[in-house]
């Protein structure tokens, strides 16, 4: 009896973490982001919220003016788009914890890539 009870805990733990890990990070916030491309670079701050489990919204400023955001998290892959001027921005990449890292497209203007950190 002892070992099935021990066997049953270990697999609640271990579901438990399988579940943590498949969870989407919060990035609800002000994030300061640093922007390398061929053009030059920049420091562009998001404001981003959850919409529901998936999708976000939010503004961006920066060198280019300013916009609405919309995105998608998935697990930990973030897509944020907004246009401006007529060209679609878009930055693709990855979220852990209070950061974020991946590429950047700008429209037909540049390409590069970007890093940023929650404010906290």
């Amino acid at each position: 009896m002892k070992k099935l009870a021990f066997i049953l805990i270990l697999l609640f733990l271990v579901k438990t973490d399988f579940l943590q890990a498949q969870t989407a990070p919060n990035v609800k916030g002000t994030w300061i982001m640093n922007v390398e491309t061929n053009m030059g670079s920049g420091s562009p701050t998001f404001v981003l919220d959850h919409v529901d489990a998936t999708n976000l919204k939010g503004t961006y400023s920066g060198q280019l003016g300013d916009s609405e955001v919309k995105g998608t998290l998935k697990v930990n892959i973030i897509h944020l788009e907004f246009s401006i001027s007529g060209e679609i921005i878009e930055y693709d990449g990855t979220v852990t914890g209070n950061e974020m890292k991946g590429k950047v497209k700008l429209g037909t203007m540049a390409e590069g890539t970007f890093t940023g950190k929650k404010k906290e």
